[in-house]
């Protein structure tokens, strides 16, 4: 079994080796350009992992398969700035701020077909299985994403109705994930399945655990500023937490503070100071705890030994603690 370290080297040497100097460069150097970028790697490492458990022949098989997990993720996040506006990624400017988003659309798009191609780089038995899961997946993120569209025009939400959105959203090709490299490792149907929780799970965790940080992190350590969400009214859980806890004097402040659009620091201390004054901030992360608990309990009683658990139970902190 290989080390978090060893698959993290892996991944990364692997990413590396891509070439996408092809023409027109005007359709691939934006591919390039968002691979370089770099970032977590969570999808493709976390395949190699579950992979790992139970097999010890790391190659092309599985290797290309992950890589698929990190190109599909790079063109939800290329179609998300433009959805966005945004102008910013990991600091430097997003495929839409330096090409345009004509071509961050297409290039895209070119991304989502290279996932593909990665993924036919895998010639043993399960193929039609890794196919089916990956294709069910993809149709669940972009669910997601247009309920996280939707979502920007309504004032209220349910907290049922975000979390089926980052489950789609977010979630799901983190399961997927961790489904994947059982797969492909071969082992029983409970298995994958189990895993496939796991990493539900653990994606739930993520994700919150991103809401919180946007608000209640530290810049050096979440990469980016704090308080983006509040700025932008954008539905997080702790927003949605919010709006059903506030009543009376607190319900007119968050009303206030949801028109404000100027003097936004001021918008961002006094949302911070609502949100620990309701218990948001504590409530949130208990929510990232149950969920971190479900994750662990998805693998209990499926036959891993103490070592494979343990890697396992390694990932998950390194999740939820941005330990990656």
């Amino acid at each position: 079994m290989y080390t978090l370290q060893e698959i993290d080297s892996i991944i990364r040497k692997s990413v590396f080796t891509i070439d996408f100097k092809k023409e027109p460069s005007s359709l691939y150097e934006p591919l390039e350009y968002m691979l370089a970028v770099g970032g977590k790697r969570l999808r493709p490492r976390l395949c190699l992992t579950t992979f790992s458990l139970f097999k010890d022949n790391i190659n092309n098989d599985i290797i290309l398969p992950a890589l698929a997990l990190e190109l599909f993720h790079s063109f939800t996040l290329m179609h998300d700035d433009i959805m966005d506006n945004a102008d910013l990624r990991r600091g430097v400017p997003t495929v839409r701020n330096r090409w345009g988003d004509d071509c961050a659309i297409l290039s895209g798009d070119a991304m989502f077909v290279q996932a593909y191609q990665f993924l036919q780089g895998y010639r043993g038995p399960e193929f039609q299985k890794i196919i089916e899961l990956f294709t069910a997946t993809a149709t669940k993120v972009m669910e997601g994403q247009q309920y996280d569209m939707d979502f920007e025009g309504t004032q209220v939400i349910m907290m049922d109705d975000y979390l089926k959105m980052i489950g789609l959203k977010t979630a799901a090709l983190i399961a997927c994930s961790a489904k994947l490299g059982a797969i492909i490792a071969g082992v029983s149907d409970q298995v994958c399945d189990a895993l496939f929780e796991y990493g539900w799970n653990l994606g739930m965790a993520f994700q919150i655990t991103d809401d919180y940080l946007d608000t209640f992190g530290d810049p050096a350590v979440f990469g980016k500023k704090i308080g983006g969400d509040i700025e932008n009214n954008k539905k997080t859980w702790l927003l949605v937490k919010c709006q059903k806890l506030a009543t009376g004097d607190d319900r007119v402040a968050l009303e206030k503070l949801l028109d404000q659009t100027e003097d936004l620091p001021a918008k961002i201390s006094a949302m911070q100071d609502l949100y620990k004054k309701l218990k948001v901030d504590s409530q949130a992360l208990d929510a990232i705890s149950q969920y971190h608990e479900k994750a662990l309990g998805a693998i209990e009683g499926i036959g891993l030994d103490r070592d494979q658990r343990a890697c396992l139970v390694e990932f998950a902190r390194g999740v939820i603690y941005r330990r990656f």
